[in-house]
Parts: structure tokens; C-alpha cells; sequence
């Protein structure tokens, strides 16, 4: 009898589920773009069940109170443009030869450990070698600690383009990488490339429009994709339920590309107004990066960092691609938040929403990039990027109100994931 009554017991304490309290001060609303004061955001297993007025007190004593009551909670911030297997190092060229990719994804567990320590619980990769595909997987499983990774894998080009992985060797060991490594030259090869990522496991598609400044070539602008092959990678993007992302600086690889029917352009450093308007017909997002431009430039300032055929193209960059942002936004450019982390240290990714400020965009226009319009472009706009019943319970929490603090968003004190909490 008494087995039985133990079971019972058990049983019926199965059927309640642990809940979780978070007592909010403030609630940023990222639809309506407003400040909620004195909520409670109830959590179950991932997902948030409800939000409610006022501090609401749990009746069931195995559910949980977080005192949140100080700060101001907001969604989890969604940065669309990171590469979260490497880092920036005045040894980057080298490491190419001397790093094995169990190094590398060593070293990633560290990277997206820090992004989401600093509230960053989703980010779309924009290319790697691989082993970003490998750590979106190991974060799913719960082996590590790190953001929800949406990844394009390995990075889209030409031969010769900014992602051939073969730029700046020596002929003995150039080889003629194809769609299969990523570099392509034809429509065709262009479709195989799309199959291959998808075959890989990207969720999405990276090409390279134009010259790059840290790649070891001469030219940063020069369209490097002809608008048959850009159309080709779309068209078979789209058949394989993927979006595609172009890195562009330079104004011709950018038209072809929003013509081509890209998703965002990264980067938009020399855009024309021309350009601006072609985004605005076609509902391009530019992704803009301002954290890269202004960190690349300032590296290029430390002699050797750098190979010196990179220096004056990062020097040019840098200061350019903040007033082409600001120009934009007051274009109507539609505008998705991204910063290029691992060309700047991983961590430092909200200094982004100050650069968006500085340069005219308002503090709740510059969240909301960071969250709804992110989730939107991610097709997951149902899930992401805002703390609403039947979302993901990705919750984060700052020390002030950002709509009239921007740069509290650099010391985020909570931070919340699928609803585990990694950061109290």
C-alpha cells in the first residue's frame, strides 16, 4: 500500500510542470516599441506561458521567483552577421597553415560562450570552414554553451573573390578550389555550391558580391559575381529554403546583387543612392557592421597587424562605413543588426546599437532591428525576438532603460536561453 501511495504521489507531482517567475521592473515590447513597467514573464521548459501585470506570486511551491524587479528585461538580442569559429589576430594568416580545425572548434566553444554572455541568444553565421555547422549542432545537444546558430557554412566566391580560401598562397599549394570548397565561375557551378551547403547543413547562404578589405588581394570594391551566377545561388537558395546574404562593399557587386534577389546586403560600405533606392524596391536589408568598420580601421593603425596590402583598404573602410549607415537609414533603407563579430573580439557585440545611435537612428529602432526584424528575415518570427506567450523564453536584462541609456546594453546582467538561465 504504501508503494502505492508513493507512486500516487509521484504521479501527481509529474503532472505539474516547474515554472518559472521572472518579477520584471520593465519590459521592452519589441512589436510595439514601448516600455511595459511592472510585469511577470511566466517560463515553462522553453517557452514563455504568459506575461502578466504585476508581480504575480506562484501558488505552487516548486515553481520559481527570479527578482528582476531592478531592470529592465528585454528579448534575447539576434546579431545577423558573426563568425563564430575565429577571432581576430595579427596571426591570422599564418594560423590558415598552422591550425588544425580541432583548434578551431576549441577555440569557437570560448566565442560563443562570451556572445551569449553578453545577451546575444541567437546569431546567424556568415562563414567559416565548417566547424561552425559542428558547433550550432554541439549547442542544440546541450554539450556546450553558446547563442542559436542559424550558419551558412563556408562562405560563397570566385576565384580569386574575397572567401577564396586559397588568396595569398603560394602557387604550389593554390590548387583550383571549386563549388565543392566554395569558389564557383559559372551559373552551374553556382547551383552545385547552394547543393553542397545545403548538403553540409547550412541553414543559409553567404556569397561574396565584391572585393573584401581582409582578404589578401588589391581590390575591396570590384564586383566579383556575374548577375546570371548571383541569380542562379538565389533562385536555388530559394529552393532549398534558404536565404541568401552578400557581403559587399563596393556599389556595382551590390546592384547585381540586390538584383539578383539577395536577402541582406553586409557591410553596404560605398553604397549609392542609386543602390539605396534598388534596396528599398526590392525589401533588401542592409546589414551594416559599423563595430568591423571602425575596429578594422583603427587596427590597420598598428603596424604589422595586418598584411600591408590590407592596410589601405581597411583604413578607407573604416571611417566610411558609419556615414553610409546614417545615409541609408534617413534613405528608408530597411535595416537588419549585424557587426562581423570575430573580425573584433566575440563579446562586444551591443557596441553596435551605440554606433546605430551616433549615426541617427533612434534607440528603439536600433532594438528592434536587433530583434523582431532579425526574427523576420530568420522566418522565425513566431518564435524570436520578443518576450510574448508561445516564444521562446530567450530573456535577457540590463541595469537601465536603454530607450534613454543605449550603452546599458553593454553590460547585460541576465541572460536567459530556452529558458536556462546562464548569466544571474
Amino acid at each position: 500500500m504504501k508503494h502505492i501511495i508513493l507512486l500516487l504521489l509521484l504521479s501527481c507531482v509529474g503532472l505539474h510542470a516547474q515554472k518559472t517567475y521572472l518579477h520584471a521592473g520593465k519590459v521592452f515590447d519589441a512589436k510595439q516599441g514601448k516600455i511595459l513597467s511592472e510585469k511577470t514573464i511566466v517560463v515553462e521548459d522553453n517557452t514563455i506561458k504568459s506575461l502578466l501585470d504585476g508581480y504575480v506570486t506562484p501558488t505552487n511551491e516548486m515553481d520559481k521567483v527570479i527578482d528582476l524587479k531592478e531592470k529592465t528585461v528585454l528579448p534575447g538580442f539576434i546579431d545577423m552577421h558573426v563568425h563564430i569559429e575565429s577571432e581576430t589576430t595579427p596571426n591570422r594568416y599564418i594560423a590558415r597553415f598552422t591550425e588544425n580545425e580541432a583548434d578551431r572548434a576549441y577555440a569557437s566553444v570560448g566565442y560563443a560562450k562570451k556572445t551569449l554572455m553578453a545577451g546575444f541568444t541567437t546569431v546567424r553565421d556568415l562563414g567559416g570552414t565548417g566547424v561552425n555547422i559542428a558547433l550550432r549542432k554541439a549547442i542544440q545537444q546541450g554539450k556546450i554553451h553558446g547563442p542559436r546558430i542559424f550558419t551558412a557554412g563556408k562562405s560563397i566566391a570566385t576565384t580569386g573573390g574575397h572567401a577564396d580560401p586559397t588568396n595569398g598562397h603560394g602557387k604550389h599549394i593554390q590548387g583550383d578550389p571549386g563549388p565543392k570548397e566554395g569558389v564557383i565561375n559559372s551559373p552551374g557551378d553556382a547551383k552545385k555550391a547552394v547543393r553542397q551547403r545545403y548538403k553540409n547543413g547550412a541553414d543559409c547562404i553567404k556569397i561574396t558580391a565584391t572585393g573584401g578589405v581582409l582578404s589578401v588581394a588589391k581590390n575591396g570594391r570590384n564586383p566579383q559575381f556575374t548577375i546570371e551566377e548571383v541569380k542562379a545561388i538565389t533562385q536555388t537558395a530559394t529552393d532549398y529554403g534558404m536565404h541568401v546574404a552578400a557581403h559587399a562593399h563596393g556599389d556595382r557587386g551590390m546592384q547585381r546583387a540586390v538584383i539578383g534577389g539577395v536577402k541582406t546586403i553586409e557591410h553596404g560600405t560605398f553604397m549609392s543612392e542609386e543602390t539605396m533606392e534598388l534596396m528599398k524596391k526590392h525589401n533588401a536589408y542592409l546589414v551594416p557592421t559599423i563595430t568591423a568598420g571602425i575596429q578594422v580601421g583603427e587596427k590597420a593603425k598598428v603596424k604589422g597587424y595586418y598584411p600591408d596590402i590590407i592596410v589601405p583598404k581597411a583604413l578607407e573602410v573604416g571611417p566610411q562605413i558609419s556615414k553610409t549607415f546614417a545615409k541609408a537609414y534617413k534613405k528608408g533603407v530597411p535595416i537588419a543588426f549585424g557587426t562581423d563579430a570575430g573580425v573584433y573580439p566575440h563579446g562586444l557585440n551591443a557596441n553596435e546599437f551605440v554606433y546605430m545611435v551616433e549615426a541617427g537612428m533612434p534607440e528603439v529602432e536600433a532594438l528592434q532591428s536587433a530583434t523582431v526584424t532579425n526574427a523576420k528575415i530568420l522566418k522565425m518570427e513566431n518564435k524570436l525576438g520578443q518576450i510574448a506567450p508561445d516564444f521562446y523564453a530567450d530573456i535577457v536584462a540590463v541595469d537601465n532603460n536603454p530607450l534613454e541609456n543605449i550603452s546599458t546594453l553593454k553590460n547585460v546582467t541576465f541572460v536567459m536561453k530556452n529558458g536556462i538561465v546562464y548569466k544571474k
